[in-house]
């Protein structure tokens, strides 16, 4: 081996690095996470005092600490209101041991009560009245007869909502990642 092939050898150990290090800089970008829900302006709730379904006040700020999934709909349940109760259930349950940092919130618009079957089947499911309509008017794209998803953070703010025909893998991975990352709740 001559010298100059043994002088351009060590010349690409050396630049090599520093030739990884532009690519990877400029030149790579791996995919980046995106959210299945989309994320909204980060606001605190306000107007949380109503009723359970039973009638005993409840106010929300009492699960502060805690992620909540809220669905809001009719007390007559149609068949887009019960999947989504349904997803609620399986996705807290597909959190395995941080199960217990999320609670789940149906928020009953209008008047009605909702079927007691059907609560039979969602052990854990708080069914919650607000005491002021202003409640309802806080969370984005909402509209009787909608059937969303929204995810409040434990400090009190409404922060994502997910789409009507939800994929239940995208609410799921969303949620690993916000717990995951989380200090609080």
């Amino acid at each position: 081996m001559s010298s100059r092939n043994k002088f351009l050898l060590m010349l690409s150990f050396f630049a090599a690095p520093m030739l990884a290090a532009w690519v990877a800089y400029f030149g790579w970008h791996p995919d980046r996470h995106k959210n299945y829900g989309s994320l909204l302006p980060v606001a605190p709730l306000t107007e949380v005092q109503g009723k359970l379904l039973e009638g005993t006040p409840f106010n929300l700020d009492a699960l502060k600490g805690k992620w909540l999934m809220v669905y809001l709909g009719a007390a007559s349940c149609d068949a887009g209101c019960a999947k989504q109760l349904y997803y609620m259930r399986q996705t807290r349950i597909s959190l395995g041991k941080d199960q217990d940092r999320v609670e789940r919130i149906w928020v009953v618009t209008g008047p009605g009560q909702p079927d007691p079957g059907l609560i039979k089947d969602h052990p854990g499911l708080r069914v919650w009245r607000p005491g002021q309509a202003a409640f309802i008017d806080q969370f984005p794209g909402a509209r009787p007869g909608g059937h969303l998803l929204y995810l409040v953070d434990p400090l009190g703010n409404l922060m994502m909502r997910f789409p009507e025909n939800l994929d239940p893998k995208g609410v799921i991975k969303d949620m690993k990642l916000l717990l995951k990352a989380s200090q609080v709740g």
